[in-house]
């Protein structure tokens, strides 16, 4: 892009409200891109870390909002989003304010992209003007989120033109915890084609606060083969000290080579200016034109590329080492349900954990990283784990309170966590009956925590057993011709399920799949009060939608 001979605004802030790193990957590509049209200056923060009452001395904003479960905003987004909300705040209150709002959801969703939707709402209902109309990124597009309906960002610098080089480091402080690995456990069989871990982190010295429903977020460490090559193709010294200064803070950071999932397509502008064979040039820039947009897509996102796998593919290609430091964000935290409580376990704090590896369009392997790493990891002193306990969206239920709990497969960990603390109760005084409805492909083979479960569902104290009041029921889909799922053991015990809703200030807590498992959970409740108890469709469809506003119909659910 050309520089511009209009006056330049002062700075364009992106603020981002992310809970995978999904909006912040998209932060930062907008940050860069902006960047690359040569821009003044920029800040790409969190909204948890930005004062929203600032928020009208501001004069360009872009915002980067995820979705979390059905329809609801990211843990960073919910104080940001309180303030908006305020009634004092008139019609007038950002009227200096430009805006442009992005949205990350998923349109399986009934809720699709809300906290966008609302967010542009409230914006312009305050006296903020629309840069472009708001973009909704679809995870179920063949695109991705970023080329579904996204502003385009060269729009949003032609309007704010204000960007800087270096954006500001992730400063999240140093780890809450660094936790030895006692436990390292497959729970699958075998034979299976699923590896779930059970790990148990503790804490020698002293116990760890945290609660059920919370999670735990884990900073992983790249391979050291990948590294090493990374170094050797980018014919660096790895015996020497650099720092590296984010313009603006006058802190210093110090970031590694590291594994990207974002590189290719946020630089091979770059790339091709670096590349000195023409062939190799060619290719770069056709990636970069509207015509290579959908090849890119396939070589970069579908793919899951890593930065040393292009640099490979293109030798010719060589970066300063300053470029890529620019270029490379910083290698994100990982964040699992915790399956365990403190009442049972004060120094540890157990995962579950399911390793991550699938097969691309040209059947290449990949894994995640922070899973392999944690399967890869012997349980010793020397591996210390650097940890952060994350506030979760389960609320924990007091003693006395009815709970009705669904998670098949990986999202029974927050749930086990529930039962383990209802039964550390239990023994201290009288609770409330659980009903908990699990579902695997196979009893043989990924059952996970069969012991558990059926412990505390055989027992005549049991928390899980008939003799409480409650119940431990598990549905396996693949060990008879026709599929069974946890929808249909819900609608086989009516009866229990029925008993459970209508007990005063029940809740229902539902974990795991972000695919269909939550709208069919919600269609067999749907189903049973209606057929089992007698009521309108209608008032119940309300009936369950007051429960999720008041807090006690729950779901947390990941892809």
């Amino acid at each position: 892009m050309a520089p511009s001979s209009s006056p330049l605004p002062g700075h364009l802030l992106i603020l981002y409200a992310s809970q995978t790193g999904n909006a912040t990957d998209t932060a930062e590509r907008v940050g860069r891109e902006a960047e690359c049209g040569g821009c003044l200056a920029v800040d790409v923060l969190s909204m948890d870390s930005f004062n929203p009452s600032c928020l009208p001395g501001e004069r360009y904003v872009v915002f980067v909002v995820s979705t979390m479960g059905q329809g609801d905003p990211p843990d960073s987004m919910k104080e940001f989003w309180k303030y908006l909300r305020r009634k004092h705040l008139g019609a007038r209150w950002l009227e200096r304010l430009q805006y442009a709002v992005f949205g990350l959801g998923d349109r399986s969703y009934s809720k699709y992209n809300f906290p966008a939707i609302k967010l542009d709402h409230r914006l312009f209902d305050l006296g903020a003007e629309r840069i472009i109309e708001k973009g909704l990124g679809d995870d179920q597009h063949s695109f991705g989120f970023c080329l579904t309906s996204s502003p385009d960002p060269k729009i949003l610098i032609k309007r704010a033109r204000s960007m800087s080089p270096a954006l500001k480091c992730h400063n999240e402080g140093e780890p809450q915890f660094m936790l030895q690995m006692v436990t390292n456990q497959r729970l699958t069989k075998g034979d299976s084609d699923r590896d779930v871990r059970h790990f148990e982190l503790e804490d020698r010295c002293s116990p760890i606060s945290y609660q059920v429903g919370d999670a735990l977020e884990i900073l992983p460490i790249q391979n050291p083969s990948a590294v090493d090559d990374f170094i050797k193709r980018c014919k660096l010294d790895p015996e020497c000290y650099i720092t590296i200064r984010a313009k603006g803070w006058d802190k210093l950071s110090l970031m590694d080579p590291i594994k990207l999932k974002t590189f290719v397509s946020l630089t091979m502008d770059v790339m091709s200016y670096f590349a000195t064979d023409e062939n190799e040039k060619e290719k770069l820039q056709y990636f970069t034109s509207p015509e290579g947009r959908n090849d890119l897509y396939s070589y970069n996102q579908k793919e899951n590329r890593t930065v040393l796998e292009v640099l490979q593919e293109f030798p010719s290609v060589h970066m300063p080492f300053e470029w890529l430091v620019q270029l490379t964000p910083p290698l994100k935290k990982r964040a699992f349900s915790i399956s365990s409580s403190t009442l049972v376990h004060p120094n540890q704090i157990h995962l579950t954990v399911s390793i991550v590896s699938w097969r691309t369009p040209l059947k290449r392997t990949r894994r995640g990283l922070c899973s392999t790493w944690l399967a890869g990891l012997c349980p010793n002193a020397e591996n210390i784990i650097p940890c952060w306990v994350q506030r979760g969206s389960l609320p924990p239920p007091r003693p006395s309170t009815p709970l009705l709990l669904i998670g098949p497969g990986t999202g029974c960990a927050p749930l086990r966590a529930f039962v383990q603390e209802r039964a550390a109760h239990s023994a201290a005084g009288p609770t409330a009956p659980v009903l908990f409805f699990f579902g695997c492909r196979n009893q043989d083979s990924d059952f996970l925590y069969k012991e558990f479960w059926l412990n505390h569902a055989q027992e005549d104290q049991g928390v899980l057993s008939l003799e409480k009041g409650g119940g431990f029921f598990a549905a396996f889909s693949r060990d008879q011709p026709q599929k069974v799922y946890v929808q249909d053991k819900i609608r086989e015990q009516a009866g229990r399920v029925l008993n459970m809703l209508c007990s005063a200030e029940a809740m229902i807590y539902v974990a795991g799949s972000s695919t269909r498992m939550p709208a069919d959970v919600s269609a067999a409740l749907e189903q049973v009060l209606c057929q089992q108890g007698g009521f309108r469709k209608k008032d119940v469809e309300g009936w369950l939608t007051k429960l999720k506003m008041g807090g006690r119909f729950i779901i947390e659910t990941w892809s």
